[in-house]
């Protein structure tokens, strides 16, 4: 696959294999930037002990607003072997995390499995989280089945000129609703054990951005009428203009309470009552607010 590379919607056709770099400017050698047991993530995935998150460098989109800019589009981290990212994943086994939670995967797909592989001979058994931009070919999607436990997505825009002014992807909404079909149809909604630790399943993250950039209304009602409505959703209102966002007026504040207000209403306008929502307005981070009945509400901490 990496010989023409075309393991995502870029489908750049380069030679990874000889090093060659596309898009995502990655070549043979996957790049990491951190490994650890990590307790922000969604309640079900952080759980007592933690996630053992994986953050990989480098990225297939360039969105201008990115949190981890740093690493994303900035050349931080460093190569490794997939011999030795196996040996990561086994790492934050021992620690007893709940799950390998491998953050923007996407271009770096088949280096993972070649780790995995190496990994799951070594003793590696609890589940795997595909944490993604959801910027994905389905059709890749489709051989992660059974391997996956986890899809944890972002579903970002629902408008193709959004995607494509403020990401570089004028063809995410297209990719990523076949995307996350193919997801629901692998792994279901999320089932969480009676320790309240997901074990299989999808969730759908959607960061609520100014001026209804992301097109909440229109992604709601995509995942109740073409996902489902029992599905787990992780309302997020953390929103910052972050890298490069202050060169763009419609980016270059934080959301208010009123737009993140009408983003609930949305959930519960659609019948979509599974997930979490955080402080109005951005300004604490995954703190349960008071809703009308029907949503459940988490604390992340």
């Amino acid at each position: 696959m990496l010989s023409s590379c075309a393991i995502c919607p870029r489908q750049c056709k380069v030679n990874r294999l000889k090093d060659a770099r596309g898009f995502c400017n990655t070549g043979f050698k996957p790049k990491f930037y951190s490994a650890l047991a990590h307790h922000g993530e969604e309640p079900p995935i952080s759980g007592t002990y933690g996630s053992g998150t994986i953050f990989f460098s480098n990225c297939n989109m360039r969105c201008v607003y990115c949190q981890n800019y740093e690493f994303s589009q900035c050349e931080s981290g460093k190569e490794i072997e997939v011999e030795k990212l196996a040996e990561l994943m086994l790492k934050l086994q021992e620690k007893k995390c709940h799950n390998i939670n491998l953050v923007t995967p996407t271009h770096v797909m088949p280096q993972i499995l070649a780790a995995l592989k190496l990994a799951a001979a070594g003793g590696l058994n609890i589940p795997i989280v595909y944490n993604t931009s959801g910027y994905e070919l389905p059709e890749i999607i489709k051989l992660l089945e059974k391997i996956v436990d986890i899809y944890l997505v972002d579903m970002r825009y629902a408008d193709l000129q959004m995607s494509k002014k403020y990401s570089h992807a004028p063809d995410y909404p297209e990719y990523n609703q076949k995307s996350v079909k193919e997801m629901h149809r692998q792994v279901g909604v999320a089932k969480i054990n009676n320790e309240g630790i997901i074990e299989k399943g999808l969730i759908i993250r959607h960061l609520v951005m100014p001026d209804n950039i992301s097109g909440t209304e229109k992604i709601m009602q995509f995942i109740a009428h073409q996902i489902s409505k029992e599905s787990y959703i992780s309302l997020m209102s953390q929103y910052y203009p972050f890298y490069k966002a202050s060169e763009f007026p419609r980016l270059n504040r934080r959301i208010t309470k009123e737009e993140y207000d009408a983003a609930i209403s949305c959930m519960q306008e659609q019948g979509l009552h599974n997930g979490w929502i955080q402080e109005s307005g951005g300004l604490d981070r995954f703190a349960g607010i008071n809703i009308k009945p029907g949503i459940k509400i988490a604390k992340i901490d």
